[in-house]
Parts: structure tokens; sequence; C-alpha cells
């Protein structure tokens, strides 16, 4: 299922309206109606907020399937383009172990493209830790921008707002932790 007919589905499910959902995500129900109906797909920090709205993982927004157990990814499945999610901020990610509940802890994989990014400023819940795997990215964290390369890292509370801007064709892995599901709040 196609994550805007999974967020219909889940809201329904709720019997909850889209000016409920959108009210608590801080934007308006025309973006969650035309997130929902797959006519723009939203950055990840979007689909935290809209997952939080709901009282689900972004997980439980992205798979049906649940899996308890460890969760093993080929380097061919990961290569799969059917699982890559273009979002309309013109970057794609793979989240890893999607299926997977009740994790900690969601490591996804970036591919962005000089040029392709619209310009966003992020700010969600947890904390968040980058890895560059290829290329060269500003990683802008409050008021102090960093330069990325092959091999650098960054982590930081990601309530802070953060925006990123490739100087070349990036590949980075960012893990975003929910310090709720680590303090033990599972929903």
């Amino acid at each position: 299922m196609e994550v805007g007919k999974r967020i219909r589905f889940i809201r329904k499910q709720q019997k909850r309206t889209q000016e409920e959902i959108a009210e608590l995500c801080g934007f308006t129900k025309s973006l969650l109606s035309k997130i929902e109906t797959g006519a723009t797909m939203p950055p990840v920090a979007t689909l935290m907020k809209i997952a939080e709205a709901l009282g689900v993982r972004v997980s439980d927004l992205l798979e049906e399937e649940s899996e308890s157990g460890t969760v093993y990814t080929t380097a061919e499945q990961c290569e799969n383009n059917a699982k890559w999610i273009k979002t309309n901020k013109g970057y794609s990610f793979f989240a890893f172990a999607s299926e997977k509940r009740n994790k900690i802890m969601q490591p996804y994989l970036f591919k962005a493209k000089k040029n392709e990014i619209r310009h966003h400023v992020l700010s969600h819940e947890g904390e968040e830790f980058v890895y560059m795997l290829k290329g060269t990215l500003k990683y802008k964290v409050g008021s102090v921008e960093y330069t990325l390369h092959e091999g650098d890292s960054i982590y930081f509370n990601s309530l802070e707002e953060h925006m990123i801007t490739p100087v070349t064709d990036v590949v980075y892995l960012a893990v975003i932790a929910d310090k709720r599901t680590a303090r033990g709040n599972d929903q």
C-alpha cells in the first residue's frame, strides 16, 4: 500500500478527520489531502509529525506487515528502486527495517542531487546521526553550518532547526532516534 493510502487508512481506522490530524501536525488540511491522495510525498520530518499525530511510528506508515525479530536487508533490496521514496522536497530515501515495529531508532539512506533540493527547514522530535557516504553536503544545525565530506558525521538534537544543501550529488545515512521511545514510552 502506498504511503498516502496507508496514512488515510490509519486515520479512518481511528475515525479521525483530516482537519484534526493536520491541525496536530501544524499544517493545512489541503497538504494532508495531497499526501493521502499521493499528489505529494512529504519529507521524513513531515511523516514523523503525521505518525506522532496518529499515535503510530513512521514505519507503520511505510509498511503494512510487521516484523518483530531481526530484519536483514541485502544490498539488492536496498538498490531496488521500488523501495525508494521520492519526496516533494527533491530527495529520495530508503527506510531500513521499516517493517520492524516498536524500534527505538529509524535508519534511512538518503540520495540528493545538487540543485534539486527544495530548501526547507526541518525540526522534529528526537536525535539524529548523519554519516556521509558519498559527496559533499552543507548541513546547517541551528545557526552553525557544517560541511560534510565522505566519512564525516554529525550528531544533534533534531528539535534544533536543520537544513541540508548538497554541494555535489550525495548519498548519506541518517539514523533518527525518537526520545519518547528511548525512554520506554511505547505508544
